[in-house]
């Protein structure tokens, strides 16, 4: 429990806040409309339904205020800047954002699900009302100030009007009122957002996923509106007073008698605007200004086409400024003027560009490289904006005493910046440079993947070597997938000085790492020490490193600590 409360604590505690707040809203709200008298008269046509229909509108309204924060990338990075001076675990939540936007987007799901289904029930139960089905307190109440004649002010309980000729089923209601054709809009956007958000259709088909995802426009749109047609009416004050408890049960009597004068009703003031406009505002300010990066020129230093079909793009942008680790957004108009997509950066801080590595994995990646290959030696490629930089878990890497980087294929990535880093730190001799030993574990499954990134390894274990550091840096390779002749040429091979796939002295590893093994080394290696953990790779290996992470931290603080930390876009 303790090893838990190290690693995932603060996250818990977080979790547990909000589920409380949404619990308390559900709660509050409930019993507000389910023993409020004001809402006796109205609990008297549509029963617990009132109240299952309130109860979740609070609920969502609280929500739709969180859903659009954790992807306004630019507060998040401003965010985490001022939590520099704060512990890590407090800026380590920020990398949870995505995780956060996913339940928040659940929340909303269900209790939309639980706020339509209570209102069509309402819906029926108002129409059964107005056509005299149910007792004589019903049917007058749904008959209040129902003359054409009436003047503007009406004080009507029942939405439904004798003016329609024709019964109105719950399918008629909600394509002729303001609250009924906002929430049909609202939902079915919801609906296609959230299935297009699918694991399964983001991966392999992104753009669909990207493309719906900006219903969330229409959704907000018809949020703002829903409320005002205010088909939730409650008694309000009159003098003299309407006393329900001595009236409810003398309807025909109202307005005859002086102790029963015709109740008054009116509907709630709209308040879901109240909630949302702050997040919608700082959303649309996140937009400006990615329209005026997009706007800024940004050119090409360098094109290259690497083995494994992953494309190498050193830029220029005035201004531009990183940190290890982080990621940009880019955005090609020659491909789509709308779909921007994550890439972490390969360049260090200390280079006069920034770069990055580009795999083809879609329809976008591959029409990118498809352009650029046809282009003459030396041309510029097409235009390219570029949105960022943006913070991610591995800018605390040189926070911690000892860290074991892992990546999984071009996951790499973000690993190549902070190496790259290192090696210029270590060439400047940067006295800033705390961090005193690295673990690097890279698993590829083909053996093309390792080409691109030998290069800098090579370096880094030259440069270790003459400065006397060997111990600096440990790294391991690891091979997942191999063919016969691979394994030929391997046994061939053995006795080299180096390896035969990258050329370095640190042999390449054959199937996937033993992490328990792994674990208890770093752990021996360093009994004192807080140990950082960074993984870019898969949601499973996540899972796994994770669990290693509880599994070998020492809950005495004098010993070894592991804290787990994973990029996510």
């Amino acid at each position: 429990m303790g090893n838990w409360i190290i690693n995932h604590g603060l996250s818990a505690f977080i979790l547990v806040v909000w589920m409380g707040i949404n619990i308390f809203l559900f709660v509050y709200f409930y019993l507000f409309y389910d023993l409020g008298d004001r809402f006796f008269y109205t609990r008297h046509l549509l029963g617990s339904a009132l109240a299952w229909a309130r109860a979740p509108a609070a609920v969502l309204n609280f929500n739709c205020l969180l859903i659009l924060l954790p992807v306004c990338r630019n507060l998040l990075s401003l965010v985490r800047g001022s939590f520099m001076c704060c512990g890590r675990s407090m800026r380590k939540q920020l990398d949870k954002n995505l995780t956060f936007h996913k339940l928040v987007a659940y929340m909303i799901g269900l209790m939309t699900a639980v706020h339509t289904i209570a209102h069509l029930f309402n819906v029926e139960w108002y129409n059964n009302s107005r056509q005299g089905l149910y007792d004589n307190l019903s049917t007058t109440l749904s008959s209040l100030e129902d003359d054409e004649d009436e003047d503007d002010d009406e004080t009507y309980l029942n939405p439904i009007r004798s003016r329609f000729s024709v019964p109105q089923t719950p399918t008629y209601f909600a394509f002729t009122t303001i609250a009924g054709l906002t929430g049909v809009i609202i939902t079915l956007a919801l609906i296609l957002i959230i299935t297009s958000s699918m694991e399964v259709i983001r991966r392999s088909y992104f753009e669909v996923f990207w493309y719906t995802h900006h219903l969330f426009i229409i959704f907000f749109a018809g949020l703002v509106f829903h409320g005002a047609g205010r088909i939730v009416r409650g008694q309000v004050a009159t003098d003299p007073p309407h006393n329900f408890t001595v009236c409810k049960d003398r309807p025909l009597d109202w307005g005859k008698i002086p102790e029963c004068p015709l109740p008054q009703f009116a509907g709630g003031f709209p308040q879901t605007w109240m909630w949302v406009i702050g997040p919608m505002v700082l959303y649309l300010c996140e937009r400006v200004l990615r329209f005026i990066r997009y706007m800024q020129t940004v050119r090409y230093r360098k094109i290259v086409i690497h083995p494994s079909k992953v494309l190498e793009l050193q830029l220029d942008k005035a201004g531009f400024k990183m940190e290890v680790g982080q990621y940009v957004f880019l955005n090609c108009p020659a491909i789509s003027q709308l779909e921007w997509h994550p890439f972490t950066m390969t360049s260090a801080p200390e280079e006069d560009f920034f770069s990055v590595h580009i795999r083809s994995v879609g329809d976008w990646t591959q029409k990118l490289i498809d352009i650029l290959e046809q282009l003459p030696e030396g041309a510029q490629g097409p235009k390219m904006a570029v949105d960022g930089p943006f913070g991610t878990a591995s800018e605390d890497v040189f926070d911690y005493e000892v860290s074991m980087l892992i990546g999984c294929g071009i996951g790499v990535t973000p690993f190549a910046s902070i190496l790259k880093s290192i090696w210029y730190k270590f060439k400047q001799s940067n006295p800033k440079l705390h961090t005193r030993k690295i673990y690097f574990y890279w698993l590829c499954r083909e053996t093309h993947a390792f080409e691109w990134f030998a290069d800098l390894l090579q370096v880094l274990e030259k440069e270790m070597e003459e400065r006397g550091m060997a111990d600096f840096l440990t790294y391991k390779l690891y091979l997942t997938g191999w063919d016969h002749s691979h394994a030929a040429h391997v046994m061939v091979h053995f006795d080299k000085d180096t390896d035969v796939v990258t050329g370095l002295r640190q042999k390449t590893h054959y199937g996937r790492p033993n992490w328990d093994k792994e674990f208890e080394q770093v752990r021996k290696e360093n009994p004192t020490s807080v140990v950082g953990t960074f993984l870019c790779g898969p949601e499973s290996l996540a899972k796994t490193l994770e669990n290693k992470c509880v599994k070998f931290s020492d809950v005495d603080p004098r010993k070894t600590k592991f804290y787990f930390n994973k990029e996510n876009f």
